[in-house]
């Protein structure tokens, strides 16, 4: 098979993303047939040795992605030296420890709702650089009643960091005499960016559940549990702005 760039095979072979085989590579942790491997360096997984400190690469795991339905108090990643609760210990061992699954994105600590879990380096990435702008829907209930005015704020987009933010699709769902039910749809996703937009305009959130990305509904999916997406309902792996 033709020669293929270190970092898509070491994603592939269940490592984590792309960019976690950036760090692997050059940290020198990755050799080709004896050799330090260097950052742009390929490699033909048939012909040559590749090595993880100096143990053989495992064979590239089937491809596989899950829809997860993230509690509240659920770290969104693989480890933890808190030692609180992650993603992987939702699933079974077989899928936890054995397929090379890694969180596509992130969802706050405190937050919950859909989430997805893959050993596709590829997916991983065009999931979640800036230039693919997937959309991610979200449900959040928010302190006091925001006006219309501070709900046009926000659709506009509120600078953040210095910069503003991109425009989010924003509608009111429900309300009640101390809090309100918002719809956002948004196509970036900065830290706690939601929570600190709510703060900024004064109406702290309350609850924020992700229930969509792009086409992929949450839909009855209960909290605490998964489910194997078939291939045709893997987001679209080239779209663009």
């Amino acid at each position: 098979m033709p020669e293929e760039r270190l970092q898509k095979l070491i994603a592939a072979a269940g490592l984590g993303s792309r960019r976690k085989a950036e760090t692997l590579l050059r940290a020198g942790r990755i050799s080709v047939n004896g050799r330090v491997a260097q950052l742009g360096d390929r490699a033909d997984p048939e012909r040559d040795a590749i090595s993880l400190d100096d143990r053989p690469l495992r064979p590239a795991a089937a491809p596989l992605v899950l829809l997860l339905h993230k509690p509240a108090g659920v770290v969104c990643s693989c480890n933890d030296p808190e030692n609180r609760p992650i993603v992987l210990d939702l699933l079974p061992p077989e899928l936890a420890r054995g397929q090379g699954l890694h969180p596509v994105g992130r969802l706050d600590t405190n937050s919950r709702g859909a989430l997805l879990l893959s050993n596709n380096g590829s997916l991983t990435l065009q999931l979640t650089h800036p230039r693919f702008q997937h959309s991610k829907t979200y449900r959040v209930w928010v302190r006091g009643q925001p006006s219309q005015a501070v709900l046009d704020r926000w659709a506009r987009g509120v600078s953040l960091d210095g910069s503003p933010s991109q425009p989010v699709t924003l509608r009111r769902l429900a309300q009640r005499a101390d809090a309100t039910q918002l719809e956002l749809v948004m196509h970036e996703g900065r830290n706690r960016q939601i929570r600190r937009t709510a703060e900024l305009l004064g109406h702290p959130v309350l609850d924020l559940q992700r229930v969509a990305i792009g086409s992929i509904a949450l839909g009855e999916l209960p909290e605490g549990r998964w489910r194997r997406l078939d291939r045709q309902e893997w987001p679209d792996q080239h779209t663009r702005p």
